[in-house]
């Protein structure tokens, strides 16, 4: 297998003097991993370029490109679950480093020795079929030759003998095709088993952040990416709370390590030089990183507690805030709390500060009393504080990039997404808080639409029930539809629509049943097919890809899989009848 084992020594000082393609996918966690590389690159004077990618397509389009000229392509999340090298047929000379947190990993990929190297941990991919179970050394042309030559001189013998004998069969050759098809068979059931599920590994930036520890170029802010790609992992639902928490326990000694001197500067300090030449205080300006449990409110220092409350899709389910029951539940939780309401419509950095000092502690005693589990509502999670600046969480910073990255307003086609990328990039930067915190007034909008559809979809009945699934599909009726056409986007509106329904709904199998959500391409007579689990599972492990592939081929129907995601589907809209009838039989069996 073809696991990196030691970062440092078989990529990092592999690569070091040559240039580098760096192909990075349209998420958060692949933007911090590519920050951080970055920051390592220009350490130490490597030349690099870095191209973003949104499909198969764009990265092959990218890797033909540099054949001439690029020996070495590093690939962030993405690559992985393709057979890069059938895909592209790069030259022999060009490796491909694939750091990617999608599972399952391209058999291919794992067994290539040669232009294919991985770095993530072999520990966590587990279920890779062995090596004699999908690939042989094919000897059956031999056969085949053989056969034919024993099928002419059969021919011509029949033409000699006397048609009462009977013809003569090559028992080993039989034997041979009898074990052959035995061996194709359990190797379809070996690779059905295994590509059956996707599922994600530990976050890139989280990767990458190793490797600048293990080079002595970590800081603090490489250490701030990190957080911000595993928190993007779990608030995004790719990963379980348990691995969120593993992750955040292999970042907590260096959090402590590094801000362990990290105080202000008091009046006695400031006029002791030896207090800051023993490491005892530090300047204001300095970043600091501070654990803390805080609610999945989104963005509610940013936005009043009120609207925070009823955009956040744990909060919202929970009151059924699109009820008039629901409204009136939660203006009692906020009277119990002891927050008036004319504090709570009005920004988080107006209220007095005696309702702002202990917000968190009232949350959590008065949580319970409305169905809210403690361990669903509050999030281990860290702070970044530097200057006099607003106080950001991890999540806050996930979701201002995430508004970037998909923003449609100001780049309609798909081949200016650079730019979102590149936004999105300057957003990371600590001293371009102004492009912060143009995501967070962009997350803020395109949440208010996100959940007016949600409320559309409930109030019209739109969520139906196919049996083994339910659906819906995005009506255009809006430009605010555009925004459902990102991947990303119909994902989160997928997941805030399940969750909603279950909650509106008394069907008790509603939690058991997966969801898959559509919406018409813009300009495009094709649909875009998102497919989603049920909530009672809570593993996270998506069937979706492996079933769209399966319909497709069975029902004849033009589809796309082009984006990384197996679960995401482009269907021409002429096969949508077809094909989701071959799906409902699938699942059914």
């Amino acid at each position: 297998m073809v696991f990196v084992s030691d970062f440092k020594q078989e990529f990092y000082d592999v690569v070091q003097n040559q240039r580098i393609l760096v192909l990075v996918a349209l998420d958060v966690d692949a933007l911090c991993a590519c920050k951080i590389l970055q920051y390592l690159f220009q350490c130490d004077h490597i030349l690099y370029t870095i191209v973003p990618v949104s499909t198969k397509q764009e990265l092959e389009r990218a890797c033909i490109d540099c054949f001439e000229t690029m020996q070495y392509v590093v690939l962030i999340n993405c690559g992985a679950t393709i057979d890069i090298i059938d895909m592209i047929q790069p030259p022999s000379h060009m490796v491909f480093f694939i750091c990617d947190s999608h599972r399952p990993i391209d058999v291919h990929n794992v067994y290539n020795q040669v232009q294919v190297k991985l770095l993530m941990k072999e520990k966590e991919v587990d279920g890779i079929p062995a090596f004699n179970d999908i690939f042989r050394e094919d000897d059956e042309d031999d056969d085949d030759e053989s056969g034919d030559d024993d099928d002419d001189d059969d021919g011509d013998r029949r033409t000699k003998e006397p048609s009462g004998k009977r013809r003569r069969f090559d028992e080993d050759a039989l034997e041979r095709k009898r074990e052959l098809r035995l061996w194709m068979q359990n190797r379809h059931k070996v690779l059905f088993d295994y590509s059956e599920f996707t599922t994600w590994g530990s976050s890139s930036a989280l990767l990458m952040y190793e490797l600048s520890w293990k080079l002595s170029k970590e800081t603090n802010d490489l250490l701030w990416l990190a957080i911000i790609g595993v928190t993007e992992q779990f608030i995004m639902n790719k990963i379980d709370r348990d691995m969120f928490i593993d992750s955040i326990s292999l970042l907590q000694p260096h959090v402590s390590r590094l801000n362990q001197r990290i105080t202000p500067l008091t009046s006695s300090q400031s006029s002791d030089s030896t207090a800051n030449q023993n490491g005892g205080a530090t300047s204001i300006n300095q970043m600091r990183l501070v654990f803390t449990q805080e609610p999945q409110l989104i963005l509610y220092r940013h936005w009043s507690i009120f609207e925070s409350i009823v955009h956040s899709r744990y909060t919202a389910c929970k009151f059924v805030v699109w009820s008039l029951r629901g409204k009136k539940r939660l203006h009692e939780f906020l009277a119990d709390m002891g927050l008036p309401l004319v504090q709570c419509r009005q920004k988080y950095q107006c209220m007095d500060s005696k309702f702002r000092s202990n917000l968190e502690d009232v949350i959590s005693k008065h949580a319970e009393k409305y169905g809210m589990l403690e361990q669903d509502l509050f999030l281990p999670t860290f702070q970044c504080h530097y200057g006099f600046k607003c106080k950001y969480s991890a999540s806050d910073v996930v979701y201002a990039c995430h508004a970037l990255l998909v923003d449609v307003e100001d780049n309609q086609d798909d081949q200016l997404l650079s730019s979102n990328f590149l936004q999105a990039l300057d957003a990371l930067k600590r001293t371009q808080s102004d492009d912060l915190e143009t995501g967070i007034e962009k997350f803020k909008g395109q949440t208010r639409i996100l959940v007016a559809q949600v409320q559309s979809f409930l109030d019209m009945n739109q969520v139906i029930s196919a049996g083994p699934f339910l659906y819906t599909f995005v009506q255009q009726s809006t430009n605010d539809s555009n925004l459902f056409t990102r991947p990303s986007c119909l994902y989160q509106l997928a997941q805030f629509t399940l969750e909603a329904y279950c909650a509106n709904t008394r069907s008790k199998k509603a939690k058991s049943l997966p969801l898959i959500l559509g919406t018409k391409l813009k300009d495009q007579d094709s649909l875009l097919l998102v497919g989603i689990p049920p909530l009672l599972d809570k593993s996270h492990k998506n069937c979706f890809g492996k079933a769209f592939e399966q319909a497709a081929i069975s029902s004849n129907s033009k589809v796309s899989q082009s984006y990384f995601e197996s679960a995401v589907l482009e269907l021409k809209t002429e096969d949508k009848s077809k094909f989701f009838d071959t799906l409902i039989s699938l699942l059914q069996d």
